[in-house]
């Protein structure tokens, strides 16, 4: 067996999770390879909205392991909330539930440092969800940082106080910065010990052992490929790998095991926080797409930046995941446009460019675009694609042409029942 990935294709929020609550029954392991609390991972059904930030969104399936990777970062304190905010609908979470010994952990200290440096950034802040998540990463490639397994040992105290002391040196290059360690520590304690009471695996042997029993893996990505430390709007992006290939470092899975890349995206285009959107619509159009789309983070409550779909930028997130399949989210959202625009490619300094170029922080990026046809009534009730208006279906068919990477789900709203399919990889 393969280990099939599921990852976003634009700046995060494209609807990961819905489309992961989706597809589990097919599958035996749901892992998260990257990413943290940073994430907001949203799925409604039986008329109730989850949204989960560290746990897989398997979670709500009977029969499904869910792992947490050794490439995400835990914050205890925020997976315990989302602990508790899963007990009154009695999941038995120990049985469907592990996370990697190799996580790493984020400490209170590691969200102050992030607080202050976006602090101290000014008007050139990159738009961090102050989840101490750079930060963590910053040791973990430094070699200092705390991990899962570390809690289980007799000198666990002893490295913490110790990267505690780290972190209070640096926090001393923002004399103006005022914090209270003392208010956070007492729950991240509380936290850890919670956190015992889970299984910690050797996640790598877990997964590949998995493989080797005929056992079906899905990859869940967190945020989105701009978003990605080494391809994404650099500097504005998370501290992780969120493209494919993060799921053999974020799992310990190589890259001969990797199998199907099913790539999600927006019938148009968001963004939260700062940095490039070459597509961006700052005017009436942008509002009414986020007023119809609800566009707001999950995680941070932000208003999401709001534009038209932009084809160079999903070829380029395709080419870099090796993506085999897509999912177009929230179509319903164009519902009441009459005619919807498409970026076919930009304008720098008078040439063109088909493709996502290295620079588009310092430079004016104008977006070339195509008017299409919309659909201009209601799609939510649909439950086949077959009885979808043919402006809808023909939109589709024009994103397959340009991205030429068949589109196989098409959502018309939030809940498991609106998605429709279109078409089955052989």
């Amino acid at each position: 067996m393969k280990v099939d990935v599921l990852l976003g294709l634009q700046w995060g929020d494209e609807g990961k999770g819905k489309i992961v609550d989706v597809l589990t029954p097919k599958y035996d392991i749901i892992s998260r390879f990257q990413g943290g609390p940073n994430a907001g991972h949203t799925l409604e059904f039986e008329g109730t909205k989850h949204v989960l930030h560290t746990i897989p969104s398997g979670i709500f399936r009977d029969g499904v392991m869910n792992l947490v990777g050794n490439g995400v970062v835990i914050d205890p304190v925020i997976f315990q909330a989302e602990l508790v905010k899963l007990k009154p609908f009695n999941l038995d979470i120990p049985s469907r539930l592990i996370i990697s010994k190799k996580a790493h952990l984020i400490l209170p200290t590691h969200r102050i440092l992030d607080a202050a440096s976006e602090v101290a950034k000014g008007k050139n802040k990159i738009g961090s969800t102050l989840k101490g998540i750079g930060p963590t990463y910053m040791d973990k490639t430094g070699r200092n940082g705390l991990r899962v397994g570390d809690i289980y040992s007799p000198r666990f105290e002893e490295k913490y106080k110790a990267l505690v002391e780290k972190h209070e040196a640096m926090l001393k290059r923002f004399p103006d910065f005022v914090y209270n360690l003392d208010e956070l520590e007492g729950p991240w304690m509380e936290a850890i010990e919670k956190l015992k009471e889970l299984q910690a695996v050797d996640s790598e042997q877990y997964i590949n052992d998995a493989i080797k029993a005929g056992k079906k893996v899905l990859a869940e990505g967190a945020q989105g490929t701009m978003l990605d430390v080494d391809f994404g709007t650099y500097p504005f992006v998370t501290s992780s790998n969120t493209v494919t290939a993060g799921t053999c470092t974020g799992l310990g899975v190589p890259p001969t095991k990797i199998g199907n890349v099913i790539g999600i995206f927006k019938a148009y285009c968001t963004r939260v926080g700062s940095g490039p959107f070459p597509t961006e619509l700052e005017g009436e159009v942008g509002e009414k797409i986020r007023k119809e789309g609800f566009e707001f983070g999950a995680t941070t409550g932000r208003p999401r930046r709001c534009g038209w779909i932009d084809i160079p930028q999903l070829k380029y997130a395709i080419m870099i995941n090796g993506v085999s399949e897509l999912s177009m989210m929230k179509a319903d959202v164009l519902d009441n446009f009459e005619t919807i625009q498409a970026c076919t490619h930009y304008m720098i300094d008078g040439e063109r460019y088909d493709y996502f170029p290295y620079d588009v922080n310092d430079v004016e990026v104008i977006p070339v675009y195509e008017e299409i046809k919309a659909w201009n009534c209601d799609t939510t009730k649909l439950r086949s694609i077959d009885d979808a208006p043919a402006e809808l279906k023909a939109y589709v068919t024009y994103l397959e042409q340009k991205l030429e990477v068949p589109i196989t789900v098409v959502s018309v709203g939030p809940d498991r029942t609106q998605t429709l399919s279109n078409k089955v990889i052989a």
